[in-house]
């Protein structure tokens, strides 16, 4: 007998931008570029694949903005390993989320080639994108945000785009092998520096999106201000940071995981196992008994980096898994168990019955059950009845609809619930 659910609203507060394009050209207005870029040279505007929202938008005011200066903007994916490491699957990766030639108005320039432009003290090489470095200026627009697995500093953002993105495959291999020696900060500021020795590295635009998955605040700042002005985002962005309002979960299910969630497949900042990664853990998320993921998002393209965070999971994953993607950047986080497969069961039923057989004695009907679509939405999810007294008296919180069972269709498997 499986608990009665509830769907809950999250009210995250936190204002919009209105319209992303203008704020785009008035930070980099702000810049003054026009004394930096000259008229005919290129700049390789360097891009992610992290389901930024607005993403298309903001690149394109950023094409136009070089365009309005006479340059010749063209754009790079700096996504390091994801997309299964290949430049073909990186450009299908950005068409995913909407980037394209057409919906930005420039060329997408995708290769794994890169170069070695320096070293850091420690006799690390640094590398950067060949295409990147073969135009005359270098431009990076990424969101700020807590790191899924990483605490500190710097986390996610323009520094570790230059590194980990602009650095490709090779470039991420070579540095997660050196944080078994060196903070990711360090690393991360040797690797700007190194940059700006290149004399390519102009300037940056940092997005920080707020609870809802919106587009909060957006900052531009000249290359040789990359640190200070990051941390002051990645402040605010903490802020609005989105989390689950619980302490403990008995089984919380997920229902698509993968590399566009984070660098573990899911944010380890919703799910509460960061600390198994460092124990230094902001101490914000839910205790989880058991973690099941039930699909693989068709971003992800077989990586399914972060598994193994997982305790069961549906085997229709599985099925969709790409091993030797996956391998390959559990290897190079240097971390084997984000590939390991956990035990899998061909339908939901069978996975909530096993979970509920490992949870305490009391009855079935009393575990403490969340069903989310992803760690990126959590504005409205489905939680189990025992929850309910205590969300009632949240400000934040509210219950919409009325009490009902887990539905199930003729196979076992639950039916997807619809986001409102």
């Amino acid at each position: 007998m499986f608990p009665l659910m509830f769907r809950l609203k999250q009210r995250f507060r936190s204002s919009t931008i209105a319209d992303l394009s203008q704020a785009v050209e008035a930070e980099l207005a702000s810049l003054v570029l026009r004394k930096k870029v000259r008229p005919g040279e290129s700049v390789a505007v360097a891009c992610g694949s992290r389901g930024i929202a607005n993403h298309a938008v903001i690149l394109k005011a950023v094409v136009d903005h070089f365009k309005g200066l006479k340059a010749r903007p063209f754009l790079v994916p700096a996504m390091g390993l994801d997309a299964g490491g290949t430049a073909e699957g990186q450009l299908r990766a950005l068409s995913m989320f909407g980037i394209t030639e057409e919906t930005v108005g420039a060329e997408i320039r995708s290769s794994m080639d890169a170069e070695v432009v320096g070293h850091l003290p420690e006799g690390v090489p640094v590398y950067c994108d060949r295409h990147a470095l073969a135009a005359d200026q270098i431009f990076a627009v990424n969101r700020v945000r807590p790191h899924s697995a990483l605490d500190g500093d710097v986390q996610s953002g323009l520094l570790k785009m230059l590194a980990m993105g602009l650095g490709k495959e090779v470039g991420a291999r070579v540095y997660h092998g050196a944080l078994a020696t060196l903070p990711f900060a360090d690393l991360a500021r040797g690797v700007w520096k190194v940059f700006l020795d290149t004399e390519r590295l102009l300037a940056g635009l940092m997005l920080v999106e707020n609870g809802r998955s919106e587009t909060a605040r957006i900052q531009a700042a000249p290359a040789e201000m990359f640190p200070d002005a990051e941390l002051k985002m990645l402040r605010y962005a903490r802020a609005l940071f989105p989390a689950l309002p619980f302490h403990f979960i008995d089984i919380l299910l997920v229902d698509e995981m993968g590399a566009t969630f984070g660098c573990h497949g899911v944010d380890l900042n919703v799910v509460g196992r960061k600390q198994l990664i460092d124990q230094t853990g902001r101490g914000k998320a839910p205790t989880i008994r058991t973690l099941v993921f039930r699909d693989l998002h068709p971003a992800a393209m077989g990586n399914a980096i972060g598994i193994g965070h997982a305790d069961l999971v549906r085997s229709r994953l599985i099925r969709k898994m790409d091993p030797d993607a996956t391998r390959l950047n559990a290897l190079a986080l240097t971390i084997p168990s984000l590939a390991a497969i956990p035990m899998h069961f061909e339908t939901d039923r069978e996975i909530l019955d096993a979970a509920l057989s490992m949870a305490s004695l009391e009855p079935a009907e009393k575990a403490r059950i969340v069903w989310i679509r992803n760690t990126s939405s959590l504005t409205e999810f489905e939680c189990s009845e025992p929850f309910l007294e205590e969300v009632t008296h949240w400000k934040d919180l509210t219950v919409a609809g009325e009490l009902h069972p887990l539905d199930f269709d003729t196979l076992g498997n639950l039916r997807d619930f619809v986001v409102g």
